[in-house]
């Protein structure tokens, strides 16, 4: 089996994690709060693995990204995903914002607070950089280097995120601060999401060593199972026996809350099954949508949420829906939102081709327009200064 073909369940993986997004975000920001029930069942499922769609997605972003900077056999900064991966990271910090702008409030020379919010595509972006970073630092050390240290950043981020949950960064710019806390309304933040990317490097360059190992996938299977059932039922009762032998505080406030943790286990048990899953995940659609997530988040942002104009289907429908309404509803939207995405994709080339063929001639024409109307206006403007210096004569000799 080709490395090529490790990466389908992957990819598998990441196209699950959008679409769960998708109905994610649909339901949540549609469903009226009087259907909030946490007494039923139906709704604590849906609820709980809502909760896993987010830890999925940025492990697998993280596994993804590594697992082919690793793979080329150039070292350092002569690897050409170094430079791929520092476009991809300020692509996507661009699209982030890009997302978050009301061209209505530009018009009126204003731009909303909510412009400098942190989202998924600016943690990822930031991810990005990261790994790049640890990757170039530790690109000329031994191999055990690399993994060990995305294995401490995400234990660092897990261990002590009760300690600094609560911090503000006063110190700091709002829109730095942003990435850093949700006191002035991010969704996400770097800390402690970018966690669960180091992780999934962390994972890809396991996949990467036994690549060849012939019983890769049984022991990989074994490992995330064991790995999974540790951390959702073992890691909150492991805390709190390390706390009562140390005393050490944070691990008490890690008990109080042990998602973190928790979910990744999950991360776990989803990679067992979809790795169980893998002989029938090649599929070409399902590929296509794993490969076309940016699109496909970027249009169910439009048509949700209202980027650009604010005119989403979040601005007259927010919180009023009932389940009869919002789940059929969920269902179309992740079905036109994908249909989009994976035709935007189908032409894409076409289309930039189109728009850069576009822009060439606006410019082409606004170099000659504005080479024709230049003498015009010079001459305009010299017909004005002669009277303009005629008055000014007639004023000074009266």
């Amino acid at each position: 089996m080709t490395a090529n073909n490790r990466l389908f369940f992957v990819d598998a993986m990441r196209a699950w994690a959008i679409l769960m997004m998708l109905q994610g975000h649909f339901i949540d920001g549609l469903l009226d709060p009087v259907y909030r029930d946490t007494t039923n069942t139906a709704y604590n499922i849906w609820l709980y693995f809502r909760g896993i769609t987010a830890p999925v997605f940025f492990t697998v972003s993280g596994f993804i990204f590594t697992y082919l900077l690793i793979k080329s056999p150039q070292k350092g900064m002569e690897n050409p995903r170094v430079a791929k991966g520092v476009r991809r990271g300020l692509q996507l910090l661009l699209i982030g914002y890009l997302l978050r702008l009301n061209l209505f409030g530009l018009l009126k020379g204003q731009i909303y607070s909510s412009f400098y919010l942190v989202d998924v595509l600016h943690c990822i972006g930031l991810s990005i950089f990261a790994l790049i970073g640890v990757y170039l630092l530790t690109s000329n050390r031994k191999k055990f280097v690399f993994p060990t240290v995305l294995v401490l950043i995400t234990l660092v981020l897990f261990l002590f995120e009760r300690v600094y949950k609560d911090w503000t960064y006063p110190f700091l710019p709002d829109f730095l601060a942003n990435y850093l806390t949700k006191a002035n309304g991010s969704v996400f933040t770097i800390i402690p999401w970018l966690g669960y990317t180091t992780i999934g490097a962390f994972i890809s360059v396991l996949f990467n060593r036994f690549k060849n190992f012939k019983y890769l996938y049984p022991a990989a299977i074994s490992i995330a199972l064991a790995m999974g059932y540790l951390l959702i039922y073992q890691s909150t009762r492991a805390f709190a026996a390390l706390y009562e032998s140390t005393g050490w505080e944070f691990l008490k406030l890690i008990v109080s809350n042990n998602y973190l943790f928790i979910r990744l286990g999950n991360v776990f048990v989803v990679f067992a099954i979809f790795m169980v899953l893998r002989r029938f995940l090649t599929n070409k659609t399902i590929l296509n949508i794993g490969g076309s997530t940016l699109s496909i988040y970027v249009i169910h942002f439009v048509i949700l949420y209202g980027s650009l104009t604010g005119l989403g289907l979040y601005r007259p429908f927010n919180h009023s829906l009932s389940p009869e309404v919002v789940i059929p509803g969920a269902i179309v939207f992740m079905i036109l939102s994908t249909y989009f995405a994976l035709q935007y994709n189908k032409y894409e080339v076409q289309i930039k081709d189109k728009a850069s063929y576009l822009l060439t001639t606006a410019k082409s024409q606004s170099i000659n327009f504005g080479k024709s109307i230049f003498p015009i206006l010079k001459e305009t403007f010299l017909r004005v200064r002669v009277r303009v210096q005629r008055l000014v004569q007639v004023v000074r000799s009266n």
